[in-house]
């Protein structure tokens, strides 16, 4: 396959991974996250490499995109700082880096936002099951078959794939998604709403 039928292939198979997303799911997903904005509620994000990435520019389109054109106010974070995690990973251990910070900073009713493609990550898993305890609002994105995310997450955004690229590609769509879904329920008029 040359790079322009490369093009052709991923578009499509993109398209018809996000169309696999189950729209009960987002709705819920789009539910908790309003909630959590209006209610000031906490909302933690984490993932591994570029799903790691991704947590951050999670923060980015629902922190600063949603306070630069609505009244919302969200208390967004990745659990991504790197001092930090390389502390817990060298104190207590790489699958304890998000978990650790839950049990630190994590309160019933928040939520946790966990991104992970195979949905098997030892510390994706364990961040998870510590939200669980503590009774936060579990969201988890992945790929592949779910993985073990899939059966612990309140919430599960599944992009059915296998190639890497397009479910991270594809949870990037769905967060933007969400954003520009709740920039356009939440727009202010104090500014031009720019989606």
């Amino acid at each position: 396959m040359n790079v322009n039928e490369r093009l052709l292939d991923y578009a499509e198979r993109l398209s018809t991974a996000l169309q696999t997303v189950d729209p009960k799911q987002l709705a819920q997903a789009y539910c908790k996250l309003k909630s959590a904005y209006l209610s000031r509620r906490d909302v933690y994000v984490c993932g591994n490499g570029g799903s790691l990435s991704m947590s951050e520019n999670f923060v980015v389109g629902h922190g600063k995109g949603l306070q630069y054109d609505t009244d919302l106010n969200p208390r967004i974070q990745s659990l991504t700082s790197g001092p930090l995690i390389s502390a817990i990973a060298n104190d207590v251990g790489y699958d304890y880096i998000f978990s650790y910070q839950i049990e630190m900073k994590g309160n019933q009713d928040d939520v946790l936002i966990a991104i992970s493609a195979s949905g098997n990550s030892p510390n994706i898993i364990k961040a998870l099951a510590t939200a669980k305890e503590k009774e936060l609002i579990t969201i988890a994105f992945v790929g592949f078959d779910g993985g073990k995310a899939k059966e612990i997450a309140d919430i599960v955004i599944h992009v059915e794939e296998d190639n890497y690229g397009i479910i991270e590609d594809a949870h990037q769509s769905v967060m933007h998604i969400l954003a520009q879904s709740l920039r356009e329920e939440f727009h202010s008029e104090k500014k031009a709403l720019k989606l």
